[in-house]
């Protein structure tokens, strides 16, 4: 089964500090890292650790951090093919600030990511002779997003979306959704409601789901996940997250994107695939960094396994 990941590649530039810095206060004695990152290269990284055949469709820079993601992607057995070199943009960066808690704040440079266009989209996704699933983030722009999800519909492939960072979703792209997977911020902002209870996730997963999109997947943290699908008769139900000492969070929602879209890809139920995917990212929390992070499939299973016992 083929995973086909439309989205973006950044250098993540972190510093861990006791506290993230107020507005106009500096803050002395953090550490300094360097991390690859990026939503859609971070999703991508996940899925193939944990066995999916994945192919990368963004863009870099033409510099020395665009050449380090590009040969990363390689290392990780992801199909680089299709991630192109712009020599007129700057490779993605995003600056994040850890806490001793594991919270962040991530402020990025798109570069790159946003000189991607249709045209790109197309010829790479109509190069590809099969594929199963199309999974995107938004951090590339959004008429590429809706232009994928139109051919890989089409194509008869299942389509994820990740609705991060938080914007406008038209009914043209909604609509061609089979799967939509918002945390808490991106929910309230799609739907205008904002979840405090069981009652506000409900509301929020039936308003998405009235905008023509076929299950949704609501993250809530700490606290699990709302699914809402129209595929079986499950429903509705609620799956609690794995308890775990958390070092840092980055990431952990992109891990949970690819851990769901190998799931699905292997045919598992959404709720197995749920299930799965909060596993991979409870894991991820664990450790700092964002593509470091990602755990493999052995340790997922293994992981899953133990917690049964």
């Amino acid at each position: 089964m083929h995973i086909i990941v439309v989205g973006s590649l950044n250098m993540d530039l972190v510093v861990r500090m006791p506290n993230i810095p107020r507005p106009g206060e500096t803050l002395l004695g953090g550490v300094f890292m360097t991390f690859p990152g990026g939503k859609g290269a971070n999703q991508a990284v996940a899925a193939a650790r944990l066995g999916g055949k994945v192919t990368m469709v963004g863009m870099v820079g033409a510099d020395a951090f665009g050449a380090e993601l590009k040969q990363i992607l390689v290392r990780e057995g992801i199909d680089a093919t299709h991630t192109l070199v712009n020599p007129k943009e700057a490779t993605g960066v995003a600056l994040i600030e850890v806490d001793a808690q594991g919270n962040n704040s991530i402020a990025v440079a798109s570069g790159a990511n946003y000189a991607l266009t249709i045209l790109d989209v197309e010829q790479a996704l109509n190069s590809i002779p099969e594929f199963d699933i199309l999974v995107m983030p938004l951090e590339t722009p959004i008429d590429v997003v809706t232009a994928a999800a139109k051919i890989a519909r089409k194509r008869g492939a299942r389509v994820i979306l990740n609705p991060a960072p938080a914007q406008h979703l038209s009914t043209d792209l909604l609509e061609n959704i089979d799967v939509i997977v918002p945390n808490e911020h991106e929910t309230q902002s799609l739907t205008g409601i904002q979840l405090d209870n069981a009652d506000d996730y409900q509301k929020a997963a039936a308003d998405l789901m009235s905008k023509g999109i076929k299950n949704i997947i609501l993250t809530l943290g700490k606290q699990g996940a709302y699914i809402l699908e129209n595929e079986t008769l499950e429903g509705a139900y609620f799956l609690p997250a794995y308890s775990v000492k958390t070092m840092d969070t980055t990431a952990a929602g992109d891990c949970f994107i690819g851990a769901l879209a190998v799931g699905l890809s292997e045919k598992m139920s959404i709720r197995q695939a749920t299930s799965f995917a909060s596993a991979a990212a409870a894991i991820s929390v664990t450790r700092m960094g964002a593509q470091p992070s990602m755990p493999y499939r052995n340790e997922v299973d293994q992981f899953i396994l133990e917690r049964k016992k």
